[in-house]
């Protein structure tokens, strides 16, 4: 690109071509400044525009919103405008040859950076130079790359260049300039930041600019004030940054500006002082100044040192209470996770996005933890997962982190000088630190630090929990130096909460780090006997759960785990339930691994509490799908304590009942009702009929009949144990909401919509009331209504539901949870039957591909949405296909279940409508009249499939011109239709249009 270059520009309509918008990145904000300037100057109307799109807006998109605004875009180009994101060379030459490329006319483009751009960048038509110029030069190609003044006869151009005062050139230091830390050419993102701070100086009171970067350390406020004062020192004639940790250093830095400014005093420093202080405040010789105060954490000692007149002062500091002293206070947050990201790929090149969103997790999106730690890694042949794990284990990391040049001390460092400085203040907030370590990292119910026993406590901390005064003050002290963030309970909270510590996890590292092995037993030991004494119990009430879930998250860093105490057993146990009842089976099945770890540890690899902590990892591993691998546990289980305890051991019963499911989620249906029978049979004889596990052995039972076709019976067993449990607890139990999906989804199987509907609306309800909405059995009932509605017709309703739900679960559940799927699959049916097929096609194909790897090509639920895509093929005219496909399907599932299973026999009646299309008339009739046959024996003569089979059959018979039978075998089914349906039922109106029925499969969740 030639120097002051320009390319043949089409006019642009003259509404339009006084407009010019200047597109930067922030680094670049003293460039954007100084052009928007000179353009107003020549008579252009120029608006300033950030240029900082969110990664995941794609660059495209980004350049094209450019457009949105009138006239012309001015781009400035450099380094920092291309790699925000990070983005690739690549990405940017296909965005810039798809947007900027065919809109040349509106665009134009300077360069500031003497690094290369993309190739593509030649799209703006050659871009002016101003790199390494002087100011007058890069005026003059400004203007020669934008043509014509609008002002052009009004404004002599000999008048402008160089003219009148403002923001100076970029290469132009002010005139007063030191103590400025170099530049950080990594600084990455805080454009909020940086524009919340130039707008607090630019709007306050005359004399009263003052702003306070306030945050934690480590958190970048120092790196944030030298950003600051690079991006906007054209805007100033007097830059002086003073370190402001210690009054006589501060005063010593203050006095040495009087010089600078050419002020004739004595060598006192009180006289340089009273004069740069006059000097200031009166604005003269300049009244553009702005002074940086770095470090000053203790606002006493050295307040009535701040400048004030017509100039800007800005301080970092760990200490709110600067806002008692007039100045305008602003948070440091820490990093965003995409400006983490970015942060640290721009400090790392060899880290890809993956390992760089791991790293800024771990550390917290800390800013100099993410700078310390990424520049060791950059040159490490340690992988970002092996850091992580060490620091998981709290392994001492702090060698070999690389320290910047301009911080010259880790994070580890700094954070104990702070430590040591509030020992001498306050020192029990120290100790009130170092009980929170022992909690995990992030939010600190204060309930369980207020709740830990008295005796159990450090002796500095006894006195500490039960004064209120005492407790406010080291609380206030810690967030006071950003140690801690204090939420206060709103007024209408729950009871248990007094309100939440927040502890960064970099911080909770650091005072772990630092403490002794007799400390660390005294302060660990209470923060167990604080979750022993805080421990729910009653894991089935879901009022307790969000008790539960403030326990969880910290029985690993309290060493809970290890604990021999059979309190904290107790403790372990009821939590891993609660997890399971609650839906979280993740967590649940997280902290079982990390249980087992520590017990084998403890107690070795065949100690009871190994093996009872087994079943119940088996039980959260199953509800997650993972079948294989929780009937490998419960077998183990059952094997290991039926030698030790007997096999009527409740244990052993509890793991046999497990593995019933287990055999079901892998399609061994005839084993899983055998095994569930089995179970039933000792608990009728152990703890009798009416006890709760009873019930449960008897749902389960049940569940087993379901999978197995025998829909009837399942219905009577569903009955009998809904009203037991309805009668043994509360109506509104969890126990009885999932005896009542159980017994609409029976109701629903045996073709009674309505009564499904109308029981599932009123249960749908109070599952929202009791356990939320996205809780998993939530949403299995929600599920159950959506299909009742489209099995009743309700297309557009059912197909609505399903579509949210299946958003929400996969957000909940993850996408390959047995429920997600069974949803992802009843959608995609019900989006056919909606008329959106390539919906349909895609949600199905992608559901079945799920199902054949999780479990198998031959398993049911493998087959079955196999079957579904068959006739979403023949929807869209590919009738071949989706005659093979469903072929092959029918024969699988003859296989694997037999030809009697309702799902065989679904399959079976789509089958026959492809031999029927594909002219087998013969074979259609033949297998429509077995089928029909089959459905009656196994399901009754009036159940939908059945007189389905026999629409069919009505429809192959008429084909083979056998007319009376036809008609016979029809009105017999329009008159069970009419009877169990009603007239207006669209199977009925379709059987009485001769329209020929299908079938869907529909996957079970459990």
């Amino acid at each position: 690109m030639a120097p002051g270059g320009s390319s043949a520009r089409s006019p642009l309509p003259d509404t339009t071509h006084r407009r010019i918008t200047i597109s930067f990145a922030g680094f670049n904000r003293a460039w954007a400044t100084w052009i928007a300037d000179r353009l107003e100057r020549h008579g252009w109307q120029v608006a300033l525009q950030g240029w900082n799109p969110p990664v995941e807006v794609p660059l495209d998109v980004a350049l094209s919103d450019l457009l949105l605004a009138e006239g012309r875009v001015l781009v400035v180009l450099s380094d920092w405008y291309f790699k925000l994101g990070p983005r690739t060379d690549e990405e940017w030459n296909a965005a810039l040859r798809a947007v900027v490329a065919p809109n040349a006319h509106r665009f134009a483009a300077v360069s500031v950076n003497a690094h290369p751009v993309p190739t593509a960048a030649a799209a703006f038509g050659g871009a002016a130079e101003l790199w390494d110029i002087g100011a007058r030069e890069a005026e003059r190609r400004l203007l020669g790359l934008l043509g014509p003044s609008p002002a052009e006869g009004e404004t002599s151009s000999s008048r402008t260049l160089g003219g009148r005062s403002g923001p100076r050139f970029p290469h132009e230091p002010p005139q007063v300039w030191s103590g400025v830390p170099r530049r950080n050419t990594r600084f990455t993102g805080r454009e909020a930041t940086l524009q919340r701070v130039s707008d607090l100086l630019r709007t306050a009171e005359p004399g009263a600019a003052v702003v306070t970067l306030w945050g934690m350390s480590g958190v970048g406020k120092t790196q944030i004030a030298a950003e600051f004062v690079y991006r906007f020192a054209t805007e100033y004639d007097v830059v002086w940054w003073v370190p402001a940790d210690q009054r006589g250093t501060l005063r010593q830095r203050l006095a040495e500006l009087a010089p600078a400014l050419g002020l004739t005093t004595g060598p006192e420093y009180g006289e340089r002082l009273r004069a740069v202080g006059n000097a200031l405040r009166r604005g003269t010789p300049y009244s553009r100044w702005l002074i940086v105060l770095d470090g000053a954490d203790d606002p006493g000692p050295i307040a009535d040192l701040i400048p004030s007149g017509p100039g800007h002062v800005l301080i970092t500091s760990q200490n709110r209470t600067w806002e008692d002293h007039n100045t305008l206070l602003h948070e440091v947050p820490l990093y965003g996770r995409d400006e983490s990201v970015a942060f640290i790929r721009r400090r790392a090149t060899r880290l890809g996005a993956e390992d760089a969103d791991l790293l800024a997790e771990a550390l917290g999106d800390l800013p100099l933890a993410l700078d310390q730690t990424a520049g060791w890694l950059a040159d490490s042949v340690m992988s970002v997962q092996d850091y992580v794990e060490l620091l998981q284990r709290g392994s001492y990391v702090e060698v070999g982190l690389r320290v910047a040049a301009d911080f010259p001390m880790s994070y580890f460092t700094a954070f104990a000088l702070l430590l040591n400085r509030l020992r001498e203040i306050v020192p029990e907030a120290v100790d009130l630190l170092r009980l929170c370590a022992y909690f995990a990292p992030g939010a600190i119910p204060v309930h369980l630090l207020q709740g830990i026993p008295a005796e159990d406590l450090p002796e500095p901390l006894v006195g500490l929990m039960n004064d209120p005064l005492r407790w406010n003050a080291a609380i206030n002290k810690l967030v006071q130096y950003s140690v801690i963030r204090f939420d206060v309970p709103e007024v209408e909270a729950d009871p248990d909460d007094s309100g939440t510590i927040h502890l960064h996890r970099m911080v909770h590292q650091t005072v772990r780090a630092g403490m002794g092995k007799d400390d660390e037993e005294l302060f660990s030991r209470a923060v167990r006997r604080g979750l022993t004494s805080a421990d729910p119990r009653l894991f089935s009430d879901t009022r307790r759960w969000p008790r539960f879930a403030r326990i969880v998250p910290h029985l690993d860093p309290s060493g809970a785990l290890r604990s021999r105490h059979p309190d904290m057993h107790r403790l372990i146990f009821n939590c891993l339930r609660y997890a399971y009842i609650a839906g979280e089976f993740i967590v649940g099945i997280q902290l079982a691994e990390r249980t087992d770890q520590a017990w084998r540890d403890v107690y070795g690899d065949d100690h009871p509490l190994v093996w009872d902590l087994a079943s119940l990892n088996a039980t959260l591993v199953r509800a997650t799908g993972d079948y294989a691998l929780s009937e490998r546990i419960d077998r183990a289980v059952i094997e290991r304590l039926s030698a030790l305890r007997g096999s009527q051991d409740l244990t052993v019963l509890r793991a046999e009942e497990g593995l019933g499911g287990d055999l079901r989620g892998l399609a061994r249906y005839d084993e899983a009702l055998a095994v569930s029978r089995r179970v039933l049979d000792a608990y009728l004889e152990l703890v009798g009929e009416r006890d709760l596990r009873t019930l449960t052995a008897n749902h389960q039972v049940a569940a087993s009949l379901r999978f197995l076709g025998r829909y009837r019976e399942a219905l009577e067993a569903d009955r009998r144990i809904l009203q037991a449990r309805r009668e043994l607890l509360r109506p509104r139990s969890n126990w009885s909401l999932s005896s009542e999906n159980a017994y609409a989804l029976d109701l629903r199987l045996l073709g009674r919509y309505a009564e499904a509907l109308s029981l599932q609306e009123q249960s749908l309800e109070t599952h929202r009331v009791v356990m939320g909405p996205d809780h998993p059995q939530t949403l299995s009932a929600e599920w159950n209504l959506s299909l009742s509605l489209l099995r009743l017709g309700e297309r557009a309703a059912a197909h609505a539901r399903l579509g949210g739900l299946r958003d929400r679960a996969e957000r909940v559940l993850g996408e390959v949870a047995p429920l997600t799927l069974a949803i992802a699959a009843s959608y995609a049916f019900t989006q056919r039957a909606h008329g959106d097929l390539d919906q349909a096609r895609a949600v199905g194909e992608l559901t079945a591909q799920r199902y054949e790897q999780r479990l198998g090509p031959h398993h049911p639920y493998a087959i079955g949405t196999r079957a579904n895509q068959a006739q979403v093929l023949r929807a869209v005219g590919e009738r071949q296909q989706a005659h093979l496909l469903i072929k092959g399907s029918l024969a699988d599932m003859t296989s694997v279940l037999g030809p009697d299973h309702p799902w065989t026999l679904g399959i079976a009646l789509n089958a026959s409508a492809a031999r029927n299309l594909d002219g087998d008339v013969e074979g259609a009739a033949e297998l429509s009249r077995d089928t029909a046959h089959r459905a009656a024996a196994v399901l009754g003569p009036e159940h939908p499939l059945a007189l389905a089979a026999k629409v069919a059959l009505a429809t192959d018979l008429r084909g083979l011109r056998q007319r009376e039978r036809a008609d016979e075998v029809e009105a017999a089914a329009l008159s069970g239709l009419t009877a169990s349906l009603g007239p207006q039922h669209p199977q009925t109106v379709s059987a009485r249009s001769r329209v020929r029925p299908d079938w869907d499969f529909e996957p079970m969740a459990g």
